[in-house]
């Protein structure tokens, strides 16, 4: 919480709920003191809040609001605003869009059922970096998810497993830092893993290419 504390966060609560946007908001006030917080109830209002405010520490979505078109709308403030990590907080409540959340760049997927707390919690790991998949995201076969990898991310996650940081990795790959962050970011995004971590420990089972 000090930490928290410390730390000005914004946000951008997307709901076409007031009640819903009032929930979320008070979850955020408690989790992070001090916070700004901004609210949209369409797309259109979306978009033009991240255009305002590009430095949002991260976007609470909602899939059904005027304009967004479910997944549609996410793809489109995933496309205009591709750093910004996006919450898709839904009641939809079907595995496929989950999963279908995640290879759109979505950062986590949380039901609207969920309590405030796990709410604030998720977006607390998110903002450290973690990528959140529901359990029937994670459920699916490792290997298949692995296998969207890209060559390139193959060989960062090979890296990876062998314990370099991503210093080392870049000066392995001759490519630059930030580089290397992204294609983290992408690989746990891909293997709906929460951390590098857990993501070393479940690619040890797989044969990685080194080259």
């Amino acid at each position: 919480m000090a930490e928290a504390a410390a730390i000005q966060r914004s946000f951008l609560i997307a709901d076409d709920h007031p009640m819903v946007r009032d929930a979320l908001g008070t979850a955020l006030s408690q989790a992070f003191p001090g916070a700004a917080l901004a609210t949209a109830g369409s797309l259109g209002e979306v978009q033009s809040a991240l255009d305002r405010l590009p430095e949002t520490d991260a976007v609470l979505l909602d899939l059904d609001m005027p304009g967004m078109d479910g997944l549609t709308g996410l793809a489109l403030v995933r496309s205009g605003h591709p750093t910004v990590p996006i919450i898709v907080v839904s009641a939809a409540g079907d595995a496929a869009v989950a999963r279908r959340t995640f290879d759109l760049g979505a950062s986590a997927y949380v039901d609207k059922k969920a309590s405030l707390d796990e709410i604030a919690g998720t977006v607390r790991a998110v903002l450290d970096g973690e990528v959140i998949s529901p359990p029937d995201v994670v459920a699916d076969s490792f290997a298949q998810r692995a296998a969207q990898l890209t060559p390139q991310q193959w060989r960062v996650l090979a890296l990876m497993v062998q314990g370099d940081q991503n210093k080392q990795i870049a000066y392995k790959l001759g490519v630059g830092e930030p580089t290397v962050k992204a294609h983290v970011t992408v690989i746990l995004r891909k293997l709906g893993v929460r951390s590098r971590t857990q993501a070393v420990i479940e690619a040890r089972g797989l044969s990685l290419p080194t080259n």
